[in-house]
């Protein structure tokens, strides 16, 4: 698989709830490791939701903080005010040329990365 992307935590959350319109494509799944600490730190986090979370996780690659990550999280926190987790999981992104996937919107605009929305599915369905 030549295909690299990230996931950003809301785009985890909605897949394991079942809300992502169509599958995740084949590809190399990355998360930063502040999604992984955003997904396990909620505190009513049931049994069975962790051990779904910890499920995900072993399905995927997560990469720690470099460097080369913190120093490009400096430069998009003060280039586009993005919130720490925010910037962290976009600097990994272009660590990793990977492109995100993220239903933030903030995110979307932000060129020097690939990134796309995930259509999820509506309520009823």
């Amino acid at each position: 698989m030549d295909l690299n992307i990230i996931l950003d935590t809301n785009v985890v959350l909605y897949f394991l709830a079942g809300r992502l319109r169509k599958p995740l494509p084949q590809a190399n799944i990355y998360i930063s490791v502040i999604t992984e600490i955003e997904l396990l730190s909620y505190p009513l986090l049931s049994v069975e939701s962790e051990s779904e979370i910890n499920d995900f996780l072993a399905d995927v690659t997560i990469v720690d903080l470099s460097k080369h990550i913190k120093q490009t999280t400096i430069s998009l926190r003060r280039q586009y005010r993005l919130k720490l987790p925010d910037a962290i999981i976009v600097a990994t992104a272009s660590y990793l040329n990977a492109e995100l996937l993220t239903n933030d919107s903030k995110l979307l605009n932000i060129p020097e990365i690939s990134v796309s929305a995930l259509h999820l599915k509506k309520e009823h369905e």
